[in-house]
């Protein structure tokens, strides 16, 4: 079940899931079970997505930065998502990520440098957490793809920094989404070249040579070191700040609080 925590709360140690939760959700990836157990998961899986649409309702356009945990302070790419976290706030975007540590971190530290508005997504593990200490609120939700959701609907562009699995999983999620024309108007950007070239050279002598994907598909993905290419790609969001009616309509943010 999705929780609401605000800055300067005193749950800064995200407990882990309770071993019955764990069961329960194991089960749901395990095959058919009795109609009624079913019934009741959609019910559970329904009030999350609502608490997650409740709490997430009035940010304004976000943009979301994924990375590893496991970067400290004083790593290169520690210091980069901290550059682009402030950037991203100076834009007027609500700089959201895992809440976690690491880039995470970084990225959220930054909006705060500069004055912005700072925002995480976690979920709830088998072991504890600690959320990062530079949000002004965090939404902590059960299951994966009702994070995933709320990510995507409430970001206009993601930043991919160097991680692993879950980076991963989140990036090729949204370029998925966006060569089956699910999103549209949706800056995919990867930071970090010396990290991320052996990806995408996969991807153009492998998957893009085997007629696999398109270039078009290849293309819609940014590789960058540079923050001021990150800004500038961020300015072509279907949503931003500082609208003026002349944007696509596709990824329109009309609600004002």
């Amino acid at each position: 079940m999705s929780t609401f925590i605000p800055l300067n709360s005193h749950h800064r140690v995200i407990p882990p899931a309770p071993e019955g939760a764990l069961r329960g959700d194991r089960r749901l990836l395990e095959g058919p079970r009795s109609r009624t157990d079913e019934f009741f998961r959609v019910i559970r899986i329904g009030i999350e997505f609502i608490k997650g649409f409740r709490a997430l309702h009035w940010l304004g356009p976000c943009v979301t930065v994924f990375g590893s945990a496991r970067f400290d302070d004083g790593h290169r790419y520690y210091d980069l998502a901290r550059q682009a976290g402030a950037e991203i706030a100076r834009l007027g975007f609500t700089v959201m990520t895992g809440g976690g540590p690491g880039i995470m971190e970084a990225a959220n530290r930054g909006a705060k440098d500069v004055g912005g508005r700072s925002v995480g997504c976690n979920i709830i593990l088998p072991h504890e957490q600690k959320e990062n200490p530079y949000l002004d609120k965090m939404v902590l939700f059960r299951y994966f793809f009702v994070r995933k959701v709320m990510l995507v609907k409430y970001s206009q562009a993601f930043v991919i920094f160097p991680g692993g699995f879950g980076t991963l999983d989140e990036a090729f999620e949204a370029a998925t989404l966006i060569q089956t024309g699910k999103v549209h108007q949706f800056p995919l950007i990867f930071v970090g070249v010396d990290y991320w070239n052996p990806l995408f050279d996969f991807m153009r002598d492998s998957l893009l040579a085997e007629g696999a994907i398109s270039q078009d598909d290849l293309d819609r993905m940014i590789l960058t070191d540079s923050i001021e290419i990150v800004s500038c790609a961020l300015s072509e969001c279907a949503s931003t700040p500082q609208e003026d009616g002349t944007h696509g309509k596709t990824r329109q943010w009309q609600l004002q609080k």
